[in-house]
């Protein structure tokens, strides 16, 4: 057993209406290797109220992506997070970031790794807002937008009524046989962003860019890419490493993890060594199905 033989474990109702076998496999391996008390909350606030009534019992989320993300928010809000131990039996539709973090996404292997594993501590995005990032942070570069169609270019609608309907819809049995072309162009400008690492300065505002992405890197440290507008010849990126990431500029969003935030002016993100724990299978362990 890799800590406490006493379990809690959370099933998110997202998990269990999308794949209630895999649900109850999981729950058949964990009770029959260690007590456990499960829980079926029915939305975020029962989420919450599970795990703060946990007691000396160990979490296990059964869900995806997200649930994992709510449950350390939460334990980070409540600056609970460096003392309990998570572990997670990944079960939905989006689970890119447990595969990333090294968790069994079958069913069957990820419980027996919940209960034959071991803590595997990992630093922490912590941004000026509280939010926390386990994974990849991506600022992305202003969107395509769609273009505009039948005399809307002013940001009117068109008049749907009329011999234009007719029209339109002769036009579109005429191009329905011809190959398709993109729907969208370019946004009005690339993003301008000013990115810093630990105050030194890797583009400013005068450069604009493409996109910036910050993955994990060596313990204590985050890796820092960013992707200047090409003009001409491909453009080669700029990466530096370090603890302190802050991105200002023009209002921007950012993806961190599978989760759209923003806009925001500026905002500065701290790498937090070793900040919370999770289960993984024992190196060279069978962890399989």
């Amino acid at each position: 057993m890799a800590t406490s033989d006493q379990l809690l474990v959370v099933i998110d109702p997202v998990a269990r209406h999308c794949d209630g076998e895999s649900v109850r496999i999981a729950k058949d391996v964990l009770s029959a290797g260690a007590t456990a008390k499960v829980c079926l909350p029915e939305g975020p606030e029962e989420f919450a109220r599970a795990l703060e009534r946990r007691g000396a019992r160990r979490p296990v989320v059964v869900g995806d992506d997200h649930a994992l993300l709510r449950t350390v928010s939460l334990l980070h809000r409540r600056r609970e997070l460096a003392a309990t131990g998570l572990s997670l039996v990944p079960v939905g539709g989006g689970l890119s970031l447990a595969r990333s973090l090294g968790v069994p996404t079958g069913a069957v292997a990820a419980a027996r790794a919940v209960l034959d594993g071991v803590e595997r501590r990992m630093d922490l995005l912590v941004d000026d807002s509280d939010g926390v990032v386990l994974g990849t942070l991506r600022i992305p570069s202003v969107p395509l937008v769609p273009l505009q169609r039948d005399g809307a270019a002013d940001g009117r609608e068109a008049s749907p009524v009329g011999p234009w309907l007719r029209v339109r819809q002769s036009l579109a049995r005429t191009l329905a046989a011809r190959p398709a072309r993109p729907a969208h162009r370019p946004g009005p400008g690339s993003s301008r962003l000013r990115v810093e690492v630990d105050g030194i300065t890797l583009v400013d505002l005068d450069r604009p860019v493409e996109g910036v992405c910050v993955t994990p890197g060596d313990p204590g440290v985050a890796e820092v890419e960013v992707r200047p507008v090409s003009v001409g010849a491909e453009a080669a990126p700029l990466s530096a490493s370090g603890r302190r990431v802050t991105v200002s500029g023009a209002h921007f969003r950012y993806q961190a993890d599978s989760v759209v935030s923003g806009p925001v002016r500026t905002r500065t993100w701290v790498v937090c060594e070793g900040a919370w724990g999770l289960t993984l299978p024992v190196a060279g362990g069978a962890a399989g199905p």
